[in-house]
């Protein structure tokens, strides 16, 4: 009984909400989660399994030995077991902010600690609080989430919602995922997600080149940059507007206008520079609020940063991971300060 039942009461323990229904989702997902786990192995060596499943999970042990042998990122059983959870997405993330503010509303959670946003692993479920913000006169956003970390606590498995995009996007998952098992700072969103995404993203460089692959095309990743530079620019604006004293419908208007020259130097730099690709178009032409904005802050605000610290230890891995733990032992204020001084050039 208490085997049957310690992963639901887990994932309670480590949420600090207050809704008992939001807690029975926590606990009926997470479990439905660990039940259909099986090992990789196994899977594989099922001829009755699909041979493009079973290639792509041959191909994720690949990434997975190197990601502990090469990245020195935890050896353990995670993403070496395997789940379909019969779904596209494992969670659906709520993201909502007030409707002047680019603060996100934070949920709390006593190992975890606070972050931007509430998971649901009901699609239904995600927009039925989505309604209830709205309802509330918040900014609001959903985001289907194919992957997350239990930070260790239990062995995390590769699920069917990671393989959409093929080997390389379910390598840079697994090499994210176990980074937020390498290290992780209570109350600090931006601080984990960008240290996971720099980890992923130099991960997936180093996986190439083990590979003898070439480098990323570099028009794709400016591509990646310039649009992310976008949207963090017109966060700042933003940030600068909703600080001045103006009143509701002019403050409104001016955030309208934000949104529309978002959108016209997206048009702009995508015709100038980009031969007309339009990769990006399906997100610059969904209707825009602040929470839509958030995950761009919290994914790549400190990359940079980590990028520097990483050449500043001479791309050793052990050394860089130790700057990054003695990092998070700063208060946020320091810490934040340290970031700071390493995205601009200091040392």
């Amino acid at each position: 009984m208490v085997r049957r039942f310690l992963p639901g009461l887990m994932v309670v323990l480590l949420s600090g909400c207050s809704s008992v229904s939001y807690y029975g989702q926590l606990a009926s997902g997470q479990l439905q989660l660990l039940r259909a786990r099986e090992p990789v192995a196994q899977v594989i060596a099922d001829p009755s399994r699909p041979p493009l499943l079973r290639e792509h999970l041959m191909q994720s042990q690949k990434a997975r030995t190197f990601a502990s042998e090469h990245l020195h990122l935890p050896d353990n059983q995670s993403y070496r077991l395997y789940a379909d959870i019969g779904r596209p997405y494992v969670v659906w993330n709520v993201f909502a902010t007030q409707e002047f503010s680019l603060s996100p509303q934070t949920h709390c959670f006593p190992i975890a600690g606070c972050v931007a946003y509430r998971g649901y692993y009901n699609q239904g479920a995600a927009r039925g609080e989505a309604a209830v913000l709205k309802q509330q006169g918040m900014d609001v956003s959903i985001g289907g989430v194919e992957a997350y970390s239990t930070l260790g606590w239990f062995n995390d498995p590769i699920m069917n919602s990671m393989m959409h995009w093929g080997d390389e996007r379910l390598a840079t998952l697994i090499f994210h995922e176990l980074a937020h098992q390498r290290f992780y700072v209570k109350d600090d969103t931006e601080f984990n997600e960008s240290f996971a995404s720099f980890v992923e993203q130099e991960g997936t460089r180093q996986w190439r080149a083990a590979r003898g692959l070439a480098p990323q095309s570099l028009s794709v990743s400016k591509q990646r940059d310039q649009f992310i530079q976008l949207v963090l620019d017109t966060r700042q604006r933003l940030e600068t507007l909703y600080a001045q004293p103006l009143a509701t419908d002019a403050m409104r208007q001016a955030k309208a206008a934000q949104f529309e020259r978002l959108r016209s130097e997206y048009r702009q730099l995508r015709d100038s520079q980009w031969g007309g690709d339009k990769r990006y178009d399906a997100w610059i032409n969904q209707p825009m609020n602040n929470a839509r904005l958030l995950p761009f802050g919290l994914y790549d605000r400190w990359v940079p940063a980590f990028a520097a610290l990483f050449r500043q230890e001479d791309g050793d891995w052990v050394r860089f991971y130790a700057a990054v733990e003695k990092m998070g032992g700063l208060s946020a204020v320091q810490r934040k300060a340290a970031l700071t001084q390493l995205e601009g050039g200091g040392r």
